[in-house]
């Protein structure tokens, strides 16, 4: 059974500018298209682009709901099997050390209360 794992990214909200593009939508094609070209360069498949709804905070109580455009992508995950090399498996040669647990704490040993008063007591005689 293959896996995936999935990146969902908003979608642009405006096109790129260049040389013999004019349109916005032709810029706003331009920008869609070097965004999947930049992913699908490193694995990602494009699967489809969603508008979900959000709910956002309004004022101090209110909510309202709002809906943001998001492109969703894939890529297989290499799946740890009898063929994959052990050298491309990560090994951890150390086990890695727990961290000191502390014992219950000690009531404190009875004894005189500070005085209270001045830090100095010379300032105290003035």
């Amino acid at each position: 059974m293959q896996r995936y794992e999935f990146k969902v990214i908003p979608a642009p909200r405006r096109g790129e500018k260049a040389r013999g593009v004019k349109t916005s939508e032709d810029r706003f094609a331009l920008a869609l298209t070097n965004l999947m070209n930049e992913l699908g360069a490193e694995g990602w498949d494009y699967v489809r682009a969603d508008s979900l709804p959000c709910d956002e905070r309004a004022g101090f109580t209110g909510t309202k709901t709002t809906f943001h455009n998001v492109l969703v992508f894939r890529r297989a995950v290499p799946s740890l099997s009898a063929e994959t090399p052990v050298s491309n498996r990560l090994i951890l040669q150390d086990a890695v050390p727990a961290s000191p647990r502390l014992g219950p704490a000690e009531s404190p040993v009875p004894g005189k209360a500070p005085a209270i008063g001045p830090a100095n007591p010379n300032l105290a005689a003035e």
